[in-house]
């Protein structure tokens, strides 16, 4: 996948993030296991012929693949950052 297709999506996976409201449980996870990324992404490849079987492949192994690298991680993080300070009313909803 290309870096500007990976970070496309990122970006789209942040706003729906915000959108919902779940910036900061998000941003609260995801700097908590940045670390074990390239761990999570492993083990997703090995439990990947199992849980293929109930979704779909394609989306499966993608997100693998972009878990494998800790500055996506960290794309993502700062996009939810960026979007929440954008919208901050977004974050008060609940």
């Amino acid at each position: 996948m290309k870096d500007s297709e990976v970070k496309e999506k990122l970006t789209k996976f942040a706003k729906k993030i915000v959108d919902r409201g779940m910036a900061v449980p998000s941003i609260f996870f995801l700097e908590m296991g940045k670390y074990a990324s390239f761990i999570g992404s492993q083990t997703m490849i090995f439990f990947g012929p199992i849980l293929t079987a109930f979704i779909k492949s394609e989306k499966y192994y993608n997100f693998a693949e972009i878990l494998e690298d800790r500055n996506n991680i960290e794309f993502l993080l700062l996009e939810i950052e960026r979007l929440s300070a954008k919208n901050p009313e977004l974050e008060n909803k609940k």
